[in-house]
């Protein structure tokens, strides 16, 4: 999936056409970028910081509270764009071997778990002040309902996992196209994650849709085929007619 790479490209086409359209039409598809796992600088996150900066775009950094550093917070202090969300307390499996990994499911007392998210959410409030957006993203997208509903307990008032979300379910916003294939844990394809692209547009369209349509990375795990699909896809719906990209809070619509 390099940025020379022929395969994809009738997917891409499809796409910038669907975004054309769009704007032919004064319809406006708005986007949100959300990566997970930041605990500490690294050369992939800051990779990951420059692209946000050389395609001008807002960033929804989600940060494991156990492991965040100092650093960080120093390193996000300087990226007006970026803000952090709680992922989790530790990114740690709870759940039993033959079950889907899970953090925060009801493997456990709900008291338990909320304890550890006071501990997380206390942390990014302490290190990286107005930085930090009170929006529990679990740990592989996957929670209980009882933890979620429980979430503003501790002050999580905001939530964001994949897929879409509930229509009627305030300060919950979500992503849907993830861009690495984790059955194979690789890049996805250019062709499919294009494809995936373009079904999120079309439902919009159609009126199907009408949340932000979310896209979702994880730097620490990306390949040199990953980087350059994104930096590919930024330049195309960074600045077109057709799209938005409202600073992250505005997503929330969290209280002051």
């Amino acid at each position: 999936m390099s940025a020379v790479d022929s395969e994809g490209d009738a997917e891409r086409q499809r796409f910038a056409a669907l975004l054309d359209r769009a704007a032919s039409q004064a319809r406006t598809i708005v986007f949100w970028w959300r990566d997970d796992d930041a605990q500490q600088p690294t050369p992939a996150l800051a990779r990951l910081l420059a692209l946000a900066r050389r395609h001008d775009l807002p960033l929804a950094l989600a940060v494991i509270p156990k492991g965040a550093t100092d650093a960080l917070a120093e390193t996000l202090a300087n990226e007006p764009r970026v803000f952090a969300l709680q992922h989790g307390w530790q990114h740690r499996n709870h759940a039993p071997a033959q079950e889907k990994k899970t953090e925060l499911g009801d493997h456990r007392p709900v008291s338990e778990v909320m304890a550890e998210l006071a501990l997380g959410f206390e942390r990014l409030s302490a290190l990286f002040g107005e930085t930090f957006l009170p929006v529990l993203v679990p740990p592989w997208n996957r929670i209980a309902a009882s933890v979620r509903d429980a979430r503003r307990e501790v002050g999580l008032i905001g939530f964001s996992a994949f897929d879409a979300a509930p229509s009627d379910a305030a300060h919950w916003v979500n992503t849907h196209v993830d861009i690495i294939d984790w059955r194979a844990r690789s890049a996805l394809p250019r062709a499919a994650a294009y494809a995936l692209l373009c079904w999120e547009v079309e439902r919009r369209l159609a009126g199907d849709e009408a949340e932000p349509l979310g896209i979702l990375t994880h730097h620490l795990v990306h390949e040199e085929e990953t980087w350059a699909f994104l930096d590919e896809l930024f330049a195309l719906v960074g600045d077109h007619a057709a799209t938005a990209w409202p600073p992250v809070p505005e997503f929330f619509a969290l209280p002051n």
